[in-house]
């Protein structure tokens, strides 16, 4: 078995590396490292997050910068701040010994004077969120014509943000003699597309199988109805007294919400969100990695950069929107080669989303059980009792206090000393879920089969979603008011990223086209389209061509279309430009569009009215 030294890391590097406790390499270090510092090619690295890939490229990296030069020699191109921190720490340590290393991290949310000002002392390595780079390059504080070296780290988060135009730019600005380095946990055709049009004849090394899940964590669904989504997630969350995890939502309405909750209801819990100032996000994350809190709510922007060992679980209050993200998600746990679990929390109409991705990352779910009660008191007692049975007893500390507590339960024997102990912890649980009922739906009777919902009912589809602020109840609210209509006329309502569908009465969805006719929401035209049962197609194919005014059809030729579409993207703010909001693109230019489960979403070319057609 290779060592570090076997793979010719410089001598400074290697003595480093060896205090921080590494002593093998994993397989993309073993394989990536040697190539890197022999090879003048392009190289593109495809695994798992977890895999030790900052190592990977940083050690080289590291040993190929010519430290006696001032001068910025080095890029990596990181997605979030938390990211581009953590990549910095990570080559500080491993540059310990190297004394003139000067390595910068850019990004938005902190001083840009402060970050110009080191820039200009002299730094070899740039660590940047593409935001911040375009605005250091717009002011003319950095350099690009001296940079050998280019590291596009989470490439494919970076295009699944909408990243896609800035690192054109970025680019576009590199002398042509220069190295391209690519890291992906997964190789979609975003990233097959900047590899062929960025990189010269790349060696392409795959630990794994492409997109697939790592090997070390096991995946878990639990079915439930929409309504016992938060009971069921504390029913899981008391069921593992010991848990240290991560629970991922969608927006950040409902990452704030649910963390909110869950302090309420007593959980050691906080939130980790693009609205957060930096002082804010690097509290939240101290806490958190010191083991302060149990569990962390976060979005899967914010959660980026999340480099922290011994998380024991990733809960999926909401499956992401792309396929790609559960498996960044699920990369938080089972980090440094061990194990941990992965638990999505679905309704009836989501379990399409989890065969698609069993498909997707070659691996098996398994279909699990809200527990009961009785089962919750079962795990919390006998967690009690090793706690108990553990402990350190600190007998000088307590010495003076047990002369009382023994003279107060000296009348009690063992057993019944065992037994209030044992009462005190399962009368708290089972008052907390006395009459609790069954969450679990029961799919063999539920009438609506393994394959998922299929709802009857006539729906709209309208371009507003979770990306304008809207939760189901906010979109249930506005729909309402513009038709005038009782919300408890208003069925099932899906909000996605950038879109929704929303089902109601034949008669209110025939008024719609007329009365949504002009409305504007937050500055965009809204546009909305209405398909009828019979005509709607099943998940995964595309439904019919472009609708009238611009729009699509959803559903062969029988939807209905009313609304044209505005020139230029959707846009919203950028997670590391300015200050805090968290990016995403809700579509874009070409290839870089937002892509989802299925549905296919709606991908504007610039400057123009049409949607351009995507699938799977």
């Amino acid at each position: 078995m290779l060592s570090f030294s076997d793979l010719g890391v410089g001598e400074n590097v290697l003595k480093a590396i060896e205090e921080l406790g590494f002593v093998t390499p994993t397989p993309i270090q073993e394989q990536a490292i040697p190539r890197l510092l022999a090879d003048e090619t392009d190289f593109i690295g495809l695994a798992q997050t977890g895999t030790g890939k900052t190592a990977a490229f940083g050690l080289p990296l590291l040993s190929l910068t010519d430290l006696r030069l001032p001068t910025t020699q080095a890029l990596i191109l990181a997605p979030t701040r938390e990211l581009c921190v953590q990549i910095t720490n990570d080559l500080v340590k491993y540059g310990k010994y190297e004394r003139s290393a000067s390595i910068t991290p850019v990004y938005g949310g902190a001083n840009i004077v402060a970050q110009i000002r080191q820039i200009k002392k002299g730094s070899q390595i740039v660590v940047a969120t593409p935001g911040r780079l375009i605005d250091l390059i717009n002011r003319g504080a950095i350099r690009m014509d001296q940079i050998r070296y280019v590291v596009l780290d989470e490439a494919d988060e970076m295009l699944n943000m909408g990243f896609q135009e800035d690192i054109d730019e970025i680019l576009s600005h590199l002398p042509k003699q220069r190295r391209v380095w690519l890291f992906s946990a997964t190789m979609p055709q975003e990233v097959r597309t900047i590899a062929s049009k960025y990189m010269h004849e790349p060696f392409e090394l795959t630990i794994g199988r492409k997109n697939e899940g790592a090997g070390n964590i096991e995946h878990y669904y639990y079915v439930i109805h929409e309504k016992d989504r938060y009971q069921g997630l504390k029913r899981l969350l008391d069921s593992v007294p010991e848990i240290f995890g991560i629970i991922f939502c969608r927006t950040k309405i409902d990452t704030q919400r649910i963390a909110e909750n869950l302090a309420k209801d007593g959980y050691n819990s906080d939130s980790l969100h693009g609205d957060l100032t930096q002082t804010q996000r690097d509290k939240v994350m101290a806490r958190y990695r010191s083991k302060n809190l149990d569990v962390l709510v976060a979005t899967d922007v914010a959660a980026r950069g999340i480099d922290v060992n011994d998380i024991t679980h990733v809960i999926h209050y909401n499956l992401p929107d792309e396929p790609e993200s559960y498996t960044h998600r699920s990369g938080r746990t089972a980090r440094a080669g061990k194990s941990g679990i992965s638990i999505a929390l679905v309704n009836t109409r989501e379990i399409d989303k989890i065969r698609f991705i069993e498909k997707k990352i070659n691996t098996k779910f398994h279909l699990g059980k809200i527990p009961d009660a009785v089962q919750i008191c079962e795990m919390q007692l006998m967690n009690l009792m090793h706690k108990i049975n553990e402990v350190k007893v600190n007998e000088g500390g307590i010495a003076k206090y047990l002369a009382p507590v023994f003279e107060e339960l000296k009348d009690l024997s063992k057993e019944d000393l065992i037994k209030r102990v044992v009462s005190i912890e399962f009368n708290r649980f089972l008052d907390a879920y006395r009459n609790a009922p069954d969450l679990n739906v029961d799919l063999a009777h539920s009438g609506k089969g393994s394959s998922g919902y299929r709802s009857s009912a006539p729906r709209m589809f309208i371009n507003l979603g979770s990306m304008d602020g809207l939760n189901e109840k906010m979109m249930r609210k506005y729909v309402s008011e513009i038709l005038t209509i009782e919300e408890a006329t208003i069925g099932r309502i899906d909000v996605k990223g950038v879109y929704s569908f929303v089902e109601m009465q034949e008669k209110d969805l025939n008024r719609a086209m007329e009365t949504f006719q002009g409305e504007i929401y937050q500055g965009r035209k809204v546009r909305i389209e209405v398909s009828s049962p019979e005509t709607r197609k099943k998940p995964g194919e595309f439904r019919g061509g472009s609708g009238g005014g611009g729009g699509r059809k959803y559903s062969g030729g029988g939807a209905k279309s009313y609304g044209s579409s505005s020139k230029g993207k959707y846009s919203s703010d950028r997670g590391d430009r300015g200050g805090g909001s968290e990016r995403s693109s809700g579509s874009s230019s070409g290839s870089g569009g937002k892509r989802g489960w299925g549905e296919n979403r709606p991908a504007k070319k610039e400057g123009s009215g049409s949607f351009k057609k995507k699938k799977w």
